[in-house]
């Protein structure tokens, strides 16, 4: 098990024993991640999350339109992806964002786009100049 603080919050995830995942791996975390992204009620799930850790209950109060079971089946589906981590204290469960899947996706495919978006401004610039 591994972790990292991120504004003053500590993430823990986890790896295999030596420390990485084989490809397959990793192929099928990301595509479990893009089906919870899929969802706008996941999403805003995990935009309530972002900003704090909820109960399962207020996470209800925050989608009225929806009954406790779709949110449940909904949180299922976040949680087998790895974006919400929940921990029982009581009777309640608390559920926190857990951003790495999120962080893994934009190194493996956003910021190599971004990247060579940002160079072609630059070299537009350039020839604007």
């Amino acid at each position: 098990m591994s972790s990292f603080v991120d504004s003053g919050m500590l993430y823990f995830y986890n790896m295999s024993a030596d420390g990485s995942k084989g490809v397959s791996a990793i192929e099928g975390d990301d595509d479990r991640v893009f089906k919870a992204l899929a969802s706008p009620v996941r999403r805003r799930m995990l935009d309530a999350l972002k900003l704090a850790p909820h109960t399962t209950g207020s996470l209800c109060a925050v989608l009225p339109e929806l009954d406790r079971t779709t949110v449940l089946q909904h949180l299922r589906v976040l949680e087998a992806a790895e974006l919400v981590t929940g921990r029982r204290v009581g009777r309640e469960r608390h559920l926190s964002l857990a951003p790495l899947p999120i962080k893994r996706i934009h190194d493996r495919w956003i910021s190599e786009y971004a990247r060579a978006a940002v160079d072609l401004l630059g070299r537009l610039d350039d020839d604007v100049r």
